[in-house]
């Protein structure tokens, strides 16, 4: 029989320090009204001193392991998307993998800006498929706060920071993700970019003192596009999925900005019921936003079982994708305290078993006998 890719389980992050409309006019030539009608956006949140994209993953990754009943020993795969990765190599998932103890996981990170997330789900999808792995665990985590310039009043009321993901798990049960649909045009690369930083222009003080090292974006030219591009990729994903406009049950958009939602479910003839939107509250996360709202609205019971929703979101590159999902999992009981305790329990000891493998290696590099190096004493 075919096998289907099923989300079985859901959870965001979302950090403690909230930035309000308020604070950002004593930063900038800006006020709380002037960034609602033209965003949508009331308040961000932002990580704390030494919060990283990693630690805001594996919370949303624990949450979502809960809902799942899934022990981190089940995950296969980690993909997380992001384009704030705790360094550039080693990835953010190994991180992750590493600090959940998901010791039986590949692990990779994924850049394709606002649109990781999807392009994620649709790569776990199609490798749950094939066959290669029975579980993922896709995730979409963003530090936006570390590369926004907070001088420039286009960009800073935007961004905010987050982490939200889901588990994928193989079934013959009909369901799951139906059909992705993907995107790109890197003609339009420069509409929306981190100029500094890469092999073309490294790192240098000229990069530092011209400010290189912030997102820049040319905001009409992406409102344009991102309208046409989200009705566009809506209508080619129900249909690769043998699905009509009038079958969906709830679009869940990128959360960049309430206007262009609202662009966006005009062009595909939307009541606002259909459409989920958080901005408000969140702010744009990038990769993070499509999975915070996919989460918030299982958690509020605005997704149920037999459901069809399609995500849906565009971002830097330019890339674009939407994925349809029938939804077949039933709201989550809690699970039983016992279970809870021994998970938590088991997130110590990966912990411990990180520290110890670090000891293993760094003994090794001294020559001590270990598995490693088979007992024979390095040469080094």
């Amino acid at each position: 029989m075919s096998s289907h890719a099923h989300v079985i389980g859901w959870g965001k992050y979302l950090p403690q320090r909230v930035l309000k409309n308020g604070e950002l006019s004593e930063l900038v030539d800006t006020s709380d009204e002037w960034i609602r009608t033209r965003t949508g956006i009331r308040e961000r949140h932002l990580v704390e001193d030494g919060e990283t994209t990693a630690d805001m993953a594996v919370q949303a990754a624990r949450q979502a392991l809960e809902v799942a009943h899934f022990n981190p020993t089940q995950v296969e795969l980690i993909i997380v998307a992001t384009v704030t990765p705790d360094h550039l190599f080693p990835s953010t998932a190994c991180l992750v993998q590493d600090m959940l103890g998901a010791t039986r996981a590949a692990a990779f990170d994924l850049s394709a800006g606002c649109t990781g997330f999807i392009y994620g789900l649709s790569v776990a999808a199609n490798m749950l498929l094939s066959g290669a792995y029975r579980s993922a665990l896709v995730i979409g985590a963003e530090t936006l706060s570390s590369i926004t310039d907070w001088t420039d009043r286009a960009t800073c009321v935007l961004f905010g920071d987050g982490a939200g993901a889901v588990v994928l798990q193989s079934g013959e049960n009909e369901g799951g993700v139906l059909a992705s649909s993907l995107g790109s045009d890197g003609s339009g690369g420069d509409l929306l970019w981190l100029p500094a930083g890469g092999s073309r222009i490294p790192t240098s003080q000229r990069t530092l003192d011209e400010r290189l090292h912030f997102i820049q974006m040319k905001g009409r030219e992406v409102f344009r596009f991102a309208v046409k591009v989200m009705h566009d990729a809506t209508c080619e994903v129900l249909e690769k999925a043998g699905h009509a406009l009038g079958d969906l049950t709830l679009l869940i958009p990128h959360q960049a900005n309430q206007r262009i939602i609202e662009a966006a479910a005009r062009s595909l003839d939307l009541s606002p019921e259909m459409v989920y939107s958080n901005v408000e509250w969140y702010g744009n996360t990038s990769a993070a936003s499509i999975p915070i709202a996919l989460s918030e609205a299982a958690e509020k019971g605005r997704i149920q079982t037999g459901d069809l929703v399609v995500c849906v979101g565009f971002g830097a590159g330019l890339t674009w994708g939407a994925a349809a999902i029938r939804w077949t999992r039933p709201q989550p009981m809690l699970a039983p305290l016992r279970r809870r305790i021994v998970r938590r329990l088991y997130y110590s000891l990966a912990r411990i078993r990180s520290r110890f493998r670090r000891l293993i290696r760094w003994l090794s590099a001294f020559g001590i006998k270990d598995g490693l190096n088979g007992g024979r004493r390095s040469k080094e």
